[in-house]
């Protein structure tokens, strides 16, 4: 018997999430899974770069076309589509789908829910809370990405018996197809360039202005060093107009969004990540899996990818001076570098295997269908 499963989310971007529900109904479309459950997947609000990933492997993939915070045509038409798919499963992906999809789902007649949690959310106010927890009830199970993400929503409410922990899954680096040389030429850098790399969406919760501070300090040290910032956001022009203030434009380049992170990533010399809070950073993962050393805020999530000084440099939120430090000690010793590279690459291809996290999915749901 074949198991429906319906996952929504609210765009095809190139988030964490949004990466992770792609890897798994690829996973569970192919190969032995293929039989035992039959992948769709409803967008809420916007299409994105990775919906040609899901139709290249004959996923149903449908976009509900949700216009307004509330939207109650986006609502009756997810629940129509729900009506006519009959899922076994509904699995939701990030706060907007989760209130559409468990209360559509619902009205649709959809029998089980299951909830994905990706990050800490502190800035859910109480009616997100209230929205949370009044759903809670008819969720079958709450996955969590990490420790941290499952403990952060026990203190906030939610039932410590439905939390369960999946981490995310990372698929080892392909190679660049560009060499570093034409990297750095394509960038108009010379090619003694050193490349810090942050991939980030561009808002509060990164903390970008620690990056382009960090950048300064290390400025004052050598001359080679460049950051470079891959992503967009909200927060874009204030902290364009912010590096133009502290006068390091020749060293911080904002790339915007781009679709070649996989090319660009084995050739940074380090990877930053700023966060104030995450849930299990995909980013991080997947420099890891590129064995490229990674210095990052020492947060929940976080520590438990990064052993400091082992796979990776951690740093106190907030603490420019040791992004600068422990980036300038990177630099300064190559090998013990390409060491910490290595080693995180073995840890995370390990236990963060894109087919374990897969494996663990198609575990929850058999055991959701048996109760």
């Amino acid at each position: 018997m074949t198991t429906r499963i319906l996952h929504v989310i609210p765009t095809l971007d190139r988030g964490g999430a949004e990466k992770q529900l792609t890897l798994l109904a690829k996973g569970l479309s192919s190969g032995t899974y293929s039989a035992e459950f039959e992948t769709h997947v409803y967008v809420l609000t916007r299409d994105g770069p990775l919906r040609a990933d899901l139709e290249e492997s004959d996923i149903d993939t449908r976009l509900i076309g949700k216009r307004l915070k509330i939207d109650p045509i986006a609502w009756f038409r997810l629940r129509h589509h729900v009506k006519r798919l009959r899922p076994d499963i509904v699995h939701t992906w990030i706060f907007a789908a989760d209130a559409y999809g468990r209360s559509a789902g619902k009205a649709g007649g959809a029998p089980r829910f299951i909830t994905g949690l990706r990050c800490e959310d502190p800035w859910k106010g109480w009616k997100e809370r209230f929205v949370d927890l009044r759903l809670a009830k008819r969720t079958r199970v709450f996955v969590a990405n990490s420790k941290g993400v499952r403990d952060f929503y026990v203190k906030y409410g939610l039932p410590e018996e439905k939390l369960q922990i999946i981490p995310n899954g990372v698929a080892p680096a392909a190679e660049s197809p560009l060499s570093r040389e034409e990297l750095l030429s394509r960038l108009g850098l010379p090619k003694e360039t050193k490349l810090i790399g942050l991939i980030a969406r561009l808002w509060p919760q990164k903390r970008i202005k620690d990056a382009i501070w960090a950048a300064d300090l290390l400025k004052v040290i050598r001359d080679d060093v460049h950051l470079l910032i891959i992503g967009d956001g909200p927060h874009r022009a204030r902290l364009e107009t912010y590096r133009n203030q502290a006068e390091i434009a020749d060293k911080v380049h904002f790339l915007g969004a781009r679709n070649d992170i996989a090319d660009l990533l084995p050739h940074f010399d380090v990877i930053w990540s700023t966060s104030a809070y995450e849930g299990l950073s995909n980013v991080i993962m997947e420099a890891m899996a590129a064995a490229r050393p990674v210095v990052a805020t020492d947060i929940p999530g976080t520590n438990e990818l990064i052993s400091h000084g082992e796979t990776g440099m951690l740093f106190p939120v907030g603490d420019r001076a040791a992004i600068a430090g422990c980036t300038k000690a990177l630099l300064e010793r190559p090998d013990a570098a390409k060491r910490l590279g290595e080693t995180a690459r073995e840890r995370v291809l390990a236990e963060y295997g894109v087919e374990k996290m897969v494996a663990r999915y198609a575990d929850l749901y058999r055991h959701v269908m048996r109760d």
